[in-house]
């Protein structure tokens, strides 16, 4: 699933191609990529125009004149595609938005149909307007409404695993298991360590950790395993070469050279060091 900074490559380039465009029509051509929208959709966007394209966390949305949101999820395999009307369409195109220009349309693609768009009432949350069915979603480590002293003091609260902490939307938006991993091996902390032994000093490091991991991904346009995780003009994204744990099962730690480790977690994988990041003894070091 596209983290932080792949969503962030994409709602980049939709700023760039859609905002101040007039919408002149929406067409669905599959009912999941817009829930229970289908025939409602397409009103509420004709003679629309677009104010820009924002983000929080994983999800993305584009601010409509009339106080509204076009909002979309990308779920697993999402792509926000931008091409010429009368380009060949794609074999899992969900939606399409054409405007009044006639300048390049806006595709949904979504080969699994697990992600979605929706137009929605925008609300307020940690200090800026969102959509509303993302409330409850906490600012992510990149926005300047992300509150670190209250993130720690929440964090500590939670008597969990740190990787589970930080994959939990209510608490941190954005991070994913990739950057959770990468950003853990660059504080070095086992995925495993109890939140409540945490140090603020420690947790301000991991803070800066995922900071730094998510910036250099985005300055490499994100990360791509396959073909399904593209940007607005269908180009995948190259930090993968750049990642130091996940996926790198056996590889040697570019820090010490011992093997990376996989373990199961939460029906995924944790990747991590051995020697850099010892097991916690009952939570502690």
């Amino acid at each position: 699933m596209p983290e932080l900074p792949e969503v962030e490559v994409v709602r980049h380039g939709l700023d760039v191609w859609v905002s101040g465009r007039t919408i002149e029509s929406a067409e669905v051509l599959h009912p999941r990529a817009v829930r229970r929208q289908e025939g409602v959709l397409p009103d509420q966007l004709k003679g629309r125009r677009v104010e820009s394209a924002d983000r929080r966390g994983k999800y993305l949305w584009l601010p409509l004149d009339d106080g509204a949101a076009l909002m979309a999820h990308l779920g697993m395999s999402g792509q926000m595609l931008m091409l010429p009307k009368g380009a060949p369409d794609e074999k899992h195109l969900r939606v399409r938005v054409t405007f009044a220009d006639d300048g390049p349309e806006m595709r949904f693609v979504d080969q699994r149909t697990f992600g979605h768009l929706m137009v929605t009432p925008l609300g307020i949350s940690g200090g800026r307007t969102v959509p509303e069915p993302i409330v409850h979603i906490a600012p992510d480590p990149l926005e300047e409404a992300f509150d670190e002293k209250a993130f720690t003091a929440a964090l500590k609260k939670r008597q969990t695993g740190i990787k589970r902490a930080i994959l939990d939307q209510s608490l941190i938006s954005g991070v994913g298991n990739i950057y959770a991993d990468e950003a853990l091996w660059r504080a070095k902390l086992h995925w495993a360590r109890a939140t409540e032994t945490l140090t603020a000093p420690k947790i301000s490091e991991l803070l800066a950790a995922a900071r730094a991991v998510m910036t250099e991904a985005l300055g490499q346009g994100g990360t791509s395993f396959d073909s399904l995780y593209v940007n607005v003009n269908g180009e995948s994204g190259y930090f993968d070469r750049s990642l130091s744990v996940y996926g790198r099962r056996d590889e040697p730690c570019p820090r010490c050279g011992t093997p990376i480790r996989r373990d199961a977690f939460m029906n995924r994988s944790s990747y991590s060091c051995p020697t850099c990041q010892p097991r916690p003894r009952n939570g502690r070091w």
